[in-house]
């Protein structure tokens, strides 16, 4: 049975912070699956082809990481794809306490599914999607915590 973690999020935008925790994950791994998680209820930036293309691009040359995308809850997905593994990163105490909570509602109502935690590098713990949206829709230079593949897009 292959091990395989979801690494969910809105990705509004993919920063260096999310990339970074992907290759620390990938050692533990056989594959990881990157996530859109479509919420009808909130207000994106970035369409959800944006995203998913600029999640492509991010890992086109990392065979073990897939791109996907999913309505519901996050743990169904996993089933559905087989994933025993939810892959969630931690930059403060704040974080943590928010998580814990999900990963525990998750073991339940995900027939098992693990939620595996990696603390941020402390150069990454201030990026977050949330931030860097608020740089870009003022007028600022986010590109210091985006990846690569998104420095040529006109943000």
């Amino acid at each position: 049975m292959a091990n395989i973690a979801v690494f969910p999020g809105s990705f509004d935008p993919i920063t260096v912070g999310h990339v970074e925790l992907v290759q620390r994950a990938l050692p533990l791994f056989d594959r990881i699956v990157v996530a859109i998680g479509i919420n009808s209820q909130k207000k994106y930036l970035f369409s959800l082809d944006e995203r998913l293309h600029w999640l492509r691009e991010v890992f086109k040359d990392e065979p073990k990481v897939e791109v996907g995308q999913f309505e519901g809850l996050t743990a169904h997905y996993a089933n559905q794809i087989g994933a025993r593994y939810l892959l969630r990163g931690l930059r403060n105490a704040s974080d943590f306490d928010y998580e814990k909570t999900i990963s525990q509602l998750n073991t339940i109502v995900g027939d098992g599914v693990e939620t595996i935690f990696l603390i941020s590098q402390p150069s990454y713990s201030h990026i977050s999607s949330t931030i860097v949206r608020e740089i870009i829709k003022g007028g600022g230079d986010a590109s210091p915590f985006l990846p690569e593949a998104l420095h040529e897009v006109k943000l």
